[in-house]
């Protein structure tokens, strides 16, 4: 336990170094290109049903019908027939070296027909491990159930499964596999630049004094106004008759502008971990912090008789109730106090991770915590 507070004890001095540089008054600079994107150009996903075949016994059971039928209509399509009656009938077919897989990829913006994209193969039945297998040509289909790419080939898996004798051995998830490069463009997503008669840039943090500041930076590189900000996100820029807009973009995305980042604050309550960024400010506030811990203690022992006396072994199951009233700690925040002075009075209490959550989250309800408090 003691080694346990100590470590979160230095991650709560890290976060308050992390704070107090944030803090800072220094002006922050980055690339439009770097905080910003390009309304239209963007990313695509794709998704597609498919076969993986070559499986060594680790693949769905009989009980998952899909992949049988999957294989029967691959066999249909290649001109073999598969008989619905007798021994070798389609209800007494063996589907274990085979899977039934749900593939994913994402076409990126300005792709052309024979552009290799990498996919993700995913289980989606009950097989045990997808290792040493291959993935039959599958179409991958965008939201308007057109197919844009085909995708094949053999399996890389980060993690595998070994058994025998009943005992196995699993290293991170063998049910999912990628393949580089296994997916080949078929059509491309039209989108022609020329067509633009406006380029809109989207902040990715939306904020009005960024967006002022964008719309200002790019009009000096310009040298002319050509930019305004349309609400706290969108900055649009006008374009000329005839001007290469590749061009322009590469102007635009490589124009510097001061930022404002927002303070905020992160917690995940499921790992315990607190992130503090951006300029967050603390106001006068007194917290009393204490804990009530129960503990019920669940005991099985077993009552003989004495030697030679009637009676038989009885298991006797005892209980104890323990309870530990924690001392009510307290923290005084004056006016002008920083995360680094709060910080330093949760050490000396020594909070632990929950508590630190329960505590920002009080501050906020409170007023006490000038900052977005996110709650992952």
């Amino acid at each position: 336990m003691n080694l346990w507070r100590r470590q979160f004890a230095a991650v709560l001095m890290a976060m308050a170094g992390a704070a107090a540089m944030c803090g800072e008054s220094v002006p922050q600079r980055a690339r439009i290109k770097d905080v910003a994107t390009i309304e239209g150009i963007r990313d695509n996903q794709l998704v597609g049903y498919g076969l993986v075949v070559g499986l060594k016994g680790t693949g769905d059971s009989s009980q998952t019908v899909f992949p049988a039928q999957t294989l029967i209509s691959a066999l249909q399509r290649m001109g073999i027939t598969v008989p619905q009656t007798g021994s070798n009938s389609a209800s007494n077919m063996q589907v274990k070296n085979m899977a039934a897989v749900f593939v994913v990829a994402t076409l990126p913006p300005f792709s052309r027909p024979g552009y290799k994209m990498d996919v993700t193969v995913s289980s989606g039945g009950d097989a045990r491990s997808l290792e040493g297998g291959i993935l039959l040509m599958t179409p991958l289909y965008g939201p308007d159930g057109q197919i844009y790419a085909q995708a094949q080939g053999s399996l890389v898996l980060g993690g595998y499964l070994a058994t025998g004798g009943g005992n196995a051995r699993q290293m991170n998830h063998p049910t999912t596999a990628r393949i580089p490069g296994g997916a080949l463009v078929e059509r491309p997503v039209v989108f022609d630049l020329r067509d633009m008669p406006s380029i809109n840039v989207i902040l990715n943090d939306a904020d009005f004094h960024t967006a002022e500041n964008m719309a200002a930076a790019i009009d000096a590189a310009l040298g002319m106004p050509r930019a305004h900000a349309v609400d706290s996100r969108r900055v649009e820029v006008v374009s000329l008759v005839n001007e290469d807009r590749a061009a322009l973009l590469d102007r635009i995305e490589s124009v510097e502008i001061e930022i404002s980042p927002r303070a905020r604050v992160v917690v995940n309550e499921r790992t315990g971990t607190v992130v503090i960024g951006g300029k967050v400010l603390l106001q006068p506030v007194s917290i009393l912090h204490g804990g009530l811990t129960v503990n019920v203690i669940s005991e099985v022992k077993v009552s003989q008789p004495n030697p030679m006396a009637a009676g038989t072994t009885q298991v006797v199951r005892q209980t104890t109730v323990q309870a530990e009233d924690k001392p009510v700690n307290r923290i005084d925040l004056k006016e002008g106090a920083t995360v680094e002075d709060l910080v330093q009075e949760l050490q000396r209490t020594g909070a632990g991770a929950r508590d630190v959550i329960s505590i920002l989250q009080a501050m906020k309800e409170a007023g006490a915590l000038e900052a977005e408090l996110e709650v992952l």
